[in-house]
């Protein structure tokens, strides 16, 4: 670790935690106050909540002489994706009982409570836990959720990768029993608690954990549908003779800058080697022990991997790689991915179990006048005896659906007004759509995002549909700020929060997840994006080249250079 003068301000809290406790307890027992003590807000982000305040409301609250509405947000981890009709049920219960009544499906397929107050988050937890989901590590300087492509007919390895998703999940999951006294009563329900009488220990993260947040997601060719480039670790699966063989891996990968700094900047991974699938998980500890030794712990504006990577240099990661391995990584495979999409709709297997990909509007699953969403997946809930699988683009996969129960699903999503083939009643920019929460609880968010996108597409879509580009599929990411939590710039098309009602423009990413857009016009406001993009989509829908996508249109027609890595992004 570096020299305790150098140390950044979270890193001195996360020493004196004692393995993440800090002062919770007493914070939590606080009644004069909704918030946290200061440096207890930083540690309550590994037990997997945010401290936040409705911000709609600070100007009036501060008027009255009121401190703000605290409130937390707690995110629930799924790896893979998979849940089950059980926990989909609690997830809905706590919803309504402790939270607003709504539930977020996030871009990392994990469930998000909103609104939960102090008083209530003990119970809340607990409520989750009791149905086997956790949110230990769905925030903090630790490896967040993993993902796994979630849709088992696009794929013959799907089964074999989830269970690998689960055992890095697992093995990467901090051992602390701070999460257990906190929130369970001291009562472990997980392997990865420390048994009685043991001591706490982090072999792996060491006291003071990672310099910043870790993200690793899993992949299956053709479907990119969990972008893997812009994880820390992106591993792509490789098939042999209908088996899953191992992985290409891919390191380096970040979405977050900030906004007049050029030396903070996305980027995208890069593959380094392949690893058979045995030895995928002592891969993944090797490069987390990397990034914890090496990582900056001075500044945290530069604390991901990607910057370690570009100060090192990828040679020089790679050899000290393959020495904690003890063996080098073999050459990448070959592979190809063609989207990072979902395919929405019904998919029927030979043996007559049906999956259903529903869209789902910035991932907010809600009641709202004239679709009812939130009641109409408790009712399926209720008799599905499948799964429930998150995308890592906020969309919902009811999977493995009994023959008998196919029509009984399709009559409850009709019945309350759920478009069940969004292919037909959406356009192709608006199923593709990505956004974050933004205003009004995120702390971070200049702008809007997910309240704000629905206005804006409606307007977009009656541009697409005049020029006769209504089902053509273009990948549009929003946030409301730099972040970049909605993955915004791998949108072909990218709005990035400056200003409330002002975004920055980008374009140029690719279709497949591949390539990172590019600026392209700073802070529009709602009639300056529809002016900017329409001619541009006119000229696309006259002169694109056969099966040209938007994001490769846009650059060979010279309207923004093409990224090639990430250090270029500005330029």
């Amino acid at each position: 670790m570096a020299d305790n003068q150098k140390l950044s301000e979270v890193e001195h809290v996360k020493d004196a935690s004692r393995y993440l406790r800090g002062t919770l307890a007493e914070s939590l027992e606080n009644p004069i106050t909704g918030a946290l003590y200061p440096d207890d807000t930083h540690l309550i982000k590994f037990h997997g909540s945010y401290q936040q305040t409705d911000r709609d409301l600070d100007s009036e609250r501060k008027r009255q002489k009121l401190e703000p509405l605290y409130s937390f947000m707690i995110r629930v981890r799924v790896p893979g994706g998979v849940a089950t009709p059980a926990q989909w049920l609690r997830m809905d219960e706590l919803a309504d009982e402790y939270a607003n009544g709504t539930l977020k499906l996030t871009t990392r397929q994990a469930f998000q409570l909103h609104g939960v107050l102090k008083r209530d988050l003990q119970q809340t937890i607990q409520g989750f836990n009791e149905a086997l989901l956790d949110s230990i590590a769905g925030c903090g300087d630790v490896n967040r959720n993993v993902m796994l492509n979630p849709n088992p007919h696009q794929s013959r390895v799907h089964a074999e990768a989830y269970e690998v998703a689960r055992h890095i999940s697992t093995h990467l999951t901090p051992r602390t029993s701070a999460y257990w006294e906190l929130w369970l009563n001291g009562e472990p329900q997980f392997s990865s608690a420390p048994n009685e009488g043991e001591e706490d220990a982090e072999p792996i993260y060491g006291k003071t954990y990672l310099p910043r947040k870790f993200k690793i997601a899993l992949g299956i060719p053709p479907h990119n549908d969990t972008d893997i480039f812009a994880n820390d670790i992106g591993l792509i699966a490789v098939e042999e003779n209908g088996r899953l063989a191992g992985f290409n891996v891919a390191v380096g990968g970040g979405m977050g800058m900030t906004f007049g700094m050029s030396d903070t900047y996305p980027r995208l991974a890069d593959i380094i080697g392949y690893v058979p699938a045995g030895q995928v998980v002592d891969v993944c500890e090797k490069i987390v022990t990397i990034q914890r030794d090496w990582g900056n712990r001075e500044n945290r504006k530069f604390s991901r991997l990607k910057y370690t990577l570009d100060r090192v240099g990828l040679d020089v990661f790679r050899g000290e790689l393959h020495q904690r391995l003890g063996y080098a990584l073999e050459p990448a495979r070959p592979y190809q991915f063609r989207s990072s999409g979902d395919a929405f709709g019904w998919a029927i297997q030979a043996d007559g179990r049906a999956h259903l990909t529903l869209f789902v509007e910035g991932g907010r699953v809600a009641d709202r006048p004239g679709s009812e969403l939130k009641t109409a997946l408790r009712e399926i809930a209720r008799f599905h005896q499948g799964d429930f699988r998150l995308t890592g683009n906020q969309n919902l996969i009811l999977a493995n659906i009994a023959p008998e129960h196919r029509l009984a699903v399709q009559a409850l999503l009709q019945e309350h007004g759920v478009p069940v083939e969004a292919n037909d009643a959406l356009t192709g920019l608006r199923r593709g759509a990505l956004a974050c929460v933004a205003l009004n609880t995120c702390t971070l968010a200049f702008a809007e995002a997910e309240r704000y996108l629905p206005q804006l597409l409606d307007r977009l879509d009656g541009v697409m549909r005049q020029l006769g580009l209504s089902q053509d599929d273009i990948l549009l990411r929003m946030t409301g700020c730099p972040n970049g939590c909605a993955r915004p710039y791998l949108g072909e098309i990218g709005l990035v929060g400056r200003a409330v009602g002002r975004y920055n423009l980008y374009l140029g990413a690719a279709f497949n997840g591949e390539r990172l857009n590019k600026l392209y016009q700073e802070m529009l406001d709602e009639d300056g994006i529809v002016a900017a993009l329409t001619p541009l989509l006119a000229d696309y829908a006259q002169g694109r080249q056969p099966q040209e996508r938007f994001g490769d249109f846009v650059i060979r027609r010279g309207y923004v250079h093409a990224t090639t890595h990430g250090l270029d992004f500005h330029q």
